[in-house]
């Protein structure tokens, strides 16, 4: 009879041994493969998120100032006048309080809510729209106390891409001065200011940053003035709408908010000025003799946290961004002027 040969039953298991740890060591460094992955992909999406948010800011903070009077452009203040509101996180009541003038980037140290460890900053930044030319002629009507104007016929605002709508700030200049109106109603070409509007802007009865001072002294009556259409963008951490996922919010004028990243922890906002003496740098609050209009460079810091935490260490993945903004626009000087 032939001898046959095969495995004990020993051997088989030890062999099946042996191939379940190869299996195991194998299913480990898969499954570490997938845990780096998915870090990869979580940090990548909080860096884009981080990107895109930074480069919205870079663009405003780039246009402000741009076609801004020197100084800013002046708002209803001194006797009898309210206190101009100013656009910010939800539930807080910020305004302009004490500023005659409203300059081309309105600093906003630890007015945003708690986050990561310590307040977070704001920042509202002004400049005029250069897709509507209304001022490149003179209105053609203003009403009583500059309760309206009537634009141009030549420059459509009503119908177009780019028409006027309730909301928007109006610029009004002409050779006695500046003032900035909000707009309430709009008919074919003739943009009301009604009293009363949310922003306090409408105070034509105040005498100092209103309408009145464009007026024509002892005639009521205007001189030829323009008109600009003007935006305020203001930038805040939006901690409230859902307290598990912060939000970087970009708000113009007093309509409602445009999230730009989600899971943004942290806005830090210092600058630098330029006064001809010490020139501050990394300051987060122009105070006198130093002021708002002097900034000429921001410097932003924003950071955030991935979307979901890590299984392995049940936390979340954090970095942050920085960089540094030149004001071109308030760089400026005319040397042929």
């Amino acid at each position: 009879m032939k001898k046959e040969h095969g495995f004990s039953t020993a051997e088989m298991l030890l062999s099946l041994l042996m191939a379940l740890i190869l299996l195991a060591a194998t299913m480990g460094l898969f499954n570490d493969s997938m845990n780096v992955n998915a870090q990869a992909d979580l940090m990548a999406d909080l860096q884009q998120n981080m990107r895109s948010a930074m480069n919205f800011m870079v663009t405003d903070f780039l246009s402000a100032g741009w076609e801004i009077p020197t100084g800013g452009i002046p708002i209803p203040s001194g006797d009898g006048a309210i206190a101009v509101n100013r656009p910010g996180p939800p539930g807080t009541n910020y305004n302009f309080a004490g500023s005659p003038t409203l300059p081309a980037v309105s600093t906003g140290e630890d007015l945003g809510p708690l986050g990561d460890g310590r307040q977070t900053d704001m920042v509202s930044i002004l400049y005029a729209d250069n897709l509507l030319p209304l001022n490149q002629t003179p209105l053609a009507a203003i009403g009583a106390n500059g309760s309206s104007m009537t634009v141009d016929a030549g420059t459509p605002i009503s119908g177009v891409p780019n028409a006027i709508q309730p909301g928007d700030l109006i610029e009004f200049s002409n050779g006695l001065g500046n003032t900035l109106q909000y707009a309430t109603r709009v008919v074919g070409q003739t943009v009301y200011f009604d009293a009363g509007d949310p922003l306090n802007l409408n105070q034509p009865g105040v005498s100092q940053g209103s309408i009145q001072p464009l007026m024509t002294p002892g005639t009521g009556v205007f001189p030829p003035t323009t008109a600009t259409r003007i935006w305020l963008v203001t930038y805040y951490i939006d901690a409230t709408t859902d307290p598990t996922t912060p939000r970087l919010v970009r708000q113009i004028n007093d309509r409602a908010g445009q999230v730009l990243a989600l899971v943004i922890e942290d806005l830090q906002l210092t600058y630098d000025l330029v006064d001809g003496v010490t020139n501050p740098t990394g300051v987060s609050t122009p105070v006198p003799p130093n002021s708002a209009n002097q900034i000429r460079r921001a410097n932003i810091y924003v950071s955030g946290r991935t979307s979901s935490i890590i299984k392995q260490t049940g936390q979340y993945l954090r970095a942050n961004l920085t960089t540094q903004v030149s004001l071109r626009s308030l760089s400026f000087v005319n040397r042929y002027d």
